[in-house]
């Protein structure tokens, strides 16, 4: 039986094919070139600044397990984030390496994950306080591609070859 972060993939991919290419563009034709636009969308159109779009980022990734994701940086014109921010971001409420923004990018998308029926007034409060609604919602659409896509991607076993659209 397998465990932990690796597996192996449950998806036969013809020889000489990409995995990736081929089971998110080929294998599901009427759904996976649609879902990779919309994961493409969200890195190629986001509005969302760097360190806050990688804090919850990192953060599903590190609750997904997802290897790819894991060692993935988005890079914004040359610039990633520093060596460590993911430390930060699995240490977000102690951290002070991370502004309140990214703080608060990071505690969503762990509450998203892990405990949405349990996001309160209190939490709307305090994000509303530095994000805009439009800004809530594009970050609630990343953070809903990445646990699902993340998930996707690591319970079939496709992490491990992974490449991003467009990148």
């Amino acid at each position: 039986m397998l465990s932990g972060l690796m597996r192996a993939m449950l998806v036969d991919v013809p020889d000489g094919k990409d995995p990736i290419t081929y089971v998110w563009g080929e294998l599901v034709p009427g759904i996976g070139p649609a879902a990779a636009r919309f994961s493409g969308a969200v890195y190629d159109r986001t509005t969302l600044g760097l360190r806050e779009f990688e804090a919850a980022r990192l953060r599903i990734a590190q609750i997904n397990g997802c290897v790819f994701c894991l060692d993935w940086r988005t890079e914004r014109d040359g610039v990633k984030v520093e060596d460590g921010f993911d430390g930060a971001v699995a240490n977000w409420a102690t951290s002070d390496a991370l502004d309140e923004r990214a703080k608060l990018a990071a505690e969503y998308a762990e509450r998203y994950a892990v405990d949405h029926h349990n996001i309160d007034d209190a939490f709307w409060q305090r994000m509303l306080a530095h994000y805009s609604q439009a800004e809530v919602v594009e970050l609630s659409m990343c953070i809903g591609c990445w646990i699902g896509f993340g998930r996707l991607n690591h319970v079939l076993g496709l992490d491990t070859a992974c490449v991003l659209p467009a990148h």
